[in-house]
């Protein structure tokens, strides 16, 4: 008999939201019925936490919520639970790495997000999806403590491919570098993955990893599969990264969420 599932842990972009970052309703209702099941719920998402204040309320979240890919948890009051920076030594390495890529590079640091070009590659979507502005700056010199997450941007999605590889060999197990979009490159801290979101959670809550359903669409979901009895993929997601999970769901803009829970989660739903 399979065991019942206690939490669902979803990743946002191109999961829980459609690709015009709406929430619809029926998703919304989905995460009700979660709840209405005694089902924790949770997100995690690369955004920054304030980039996420805008789930907190229509889907009554009461768990952590695990922001830059958990390099940052916090409570839904936004108050700090713990952080995990990217060492100072690596940060300027990183960024000379994308760099050689050709990719436009953003540093994000507790609530602030940094940018050297306001009309740079996806500045202006990224700034209405998280729903506040980055600040301008001249450089990075100066901008090597207590980074969370650089972010490597490009439109050449093959590059940004090339790009997590090289940043996979050059530093190794000194930070986590996965894509979180076909046009994002994260770089956080080693323990800042969607795997050792899903482990948090489970020993917050005591939960073990059979009663653990998973959803998202990214190769930075793939992580948190691998600590999840039931681990669902998004239809927009690539083969690859379908690949990885035991269900497949239709599109985020399909409502895909909604009939993953639906079908796989809650059935009476």
């Amino acid at each position: 008999m399979t065991a019942p599932i206690r939490l669902m842990v979803a990743d946002v972009d191109g999961t829980l939201v459609t690709h015009d970052k709406v929430l619809t309703d029926r998703a919304i209702a989905a995460v009700r019925a979660l709840h209405a099941a005694d089902i924790l719920f949770a997100v995690t998402s690369g955004r920054p936490p304030r980039g996420m204040s805008m789930l907190i309320q229509p889907l009554q979240l009461q768990t952590p919520i695990a922001a830059f890919n958990g390099g940052l948890f916090v409570n839904p009051d936004m108050s700090v639970i713990e952080q995990h920076v990217i060492p100072s030594p690596v940060v300027a390495p990183a960024i000379a790495l994308l760099e050689s890529f050709g990719l436009d590079v953003w540093l994000y640091r507790g609530a602030d997000w940094f940018v050297r070009d306001l009309n740079g590659p996806h500045v202006d979507r990224e700034a209405w999806t998280v729903q506040f502005p980055p600040t301008l700056v001249k450089d990075y010199d100066d901008l090597t403590e207590d980074i969370a997450k650089i972010v490597g941007v490009s439109d050449d999605h093959d590059t940004v491919a090339a790009g997590s590889s090289a940043a996979h060999e050059q530093f190794g197990d000194h930070v986590s570098a996965a894509r979180s979009q076909p046009y994002y490159l994260d770089i956080t801290h080693p323990h800042a993955n969607k795997g050792t979101v899903v482990q948090y959670l489970a020993s917050r809550y005591h939960i073990p990893a059979e009663q653990i359903a998973t959803i998202g669409d990214m190769p930075n979901d793939v992580l948190m599969f691998a600590h999840s009895g039931l681990s669902i993929v998004m239809g927009n997601a690539s083969l690859e990264v379908q690949r990885c999970a035991r269900r497949v769901t239709s599109s985020n803009d399909e409502e895909g969420f909604a009939n993953a829970v639906q079908r796989y989660v809650v059935p009476r739903v």
